[in-house]
């Protein structure tokens, strides 16, 4: 039990850029926690696309995917991470089994990964867990109809990135969201 599990459930899947020298093996896909996924956060790195957050509030349930980290701390599996979302240390979410140290916005998200690392043979786990913005970027609640008029606002290389970016998601990250632009015209038709 040395290794750590990186869990993801967006980009990292298909674009482990920064990370990938601190990985090792491939994806299992949807052998993860279920947590609560939805295109919530306005990302700077899509464009102002919209990308997946873990999201209490209008999350679905969705299994993620778990890779092994080469890291042999749980520090320099966070700060390795944190590296390849362009973001702060503290937007990582961590849990280490020997120590028991631990973080997260969430605590519910804390239950549900240490449950889950309790049936795993990893040392620990990360995964990104920066907090939804979509109210506080746009000035909007987020609901699938203000998600929606955001995308739709896109033009250019930013609508190009938001339909890639949902489209390359996992198939199992089956979010509100999602499933309503499945059903739209504008957005299925739309290129990336």
């Amino acid at each position: 039990m040395t290794e750590f599990a990186v869990i993801g459930y967006g980009s990292l899947i298909w674009d482990l850029d920064d990370l990938a020298p601190h990985v090792e093996g491939q994806w299992a896909l949807y052998s993860g926690p279920h947590l609560p996924l939805e295109f919530s956060l306005v990302s700077a790195k899509r464009r102002r696309g919209l990308a997946l957050a873990i999201d209490h509030d209008h999350g679905q349930s969705c299994p993620s995917c778990i890779i092994s980290s080469s890291s042999n701390t749980i520090e320099k599996a966070v700060q390795n991470l944190a590296a390849r979302e362009r973001t702060s240390d503290q937007n990582i979410g961590f849990i280490e089994r020997d120590s028991g140290a631990a973080r997260s916005r969430s605590m519910t998200t804390l239950a549900t990964v240490r449950q889950w690392l309790g049936q795993t043979d990893y040392a620990g786990a990360v995964w990104s867990d920066g907090a939804p913005n979509f109210e506080s970027v746009l000035g909007v609640e987020f609901s699938v109809a203000t998600a929606t008029a955001h995308l739709r606002s896109l033009e250019g290389e930013s609508a190009a990135e938001a339909k890639r970016y949902i489209s390359l998601a996992p198939d199992k990250v089956d979010t509100p969201l999602r499933r309503a632009l499945s059903e739209q015209s504008w957005w299925v038709e739309q290129p990336y």
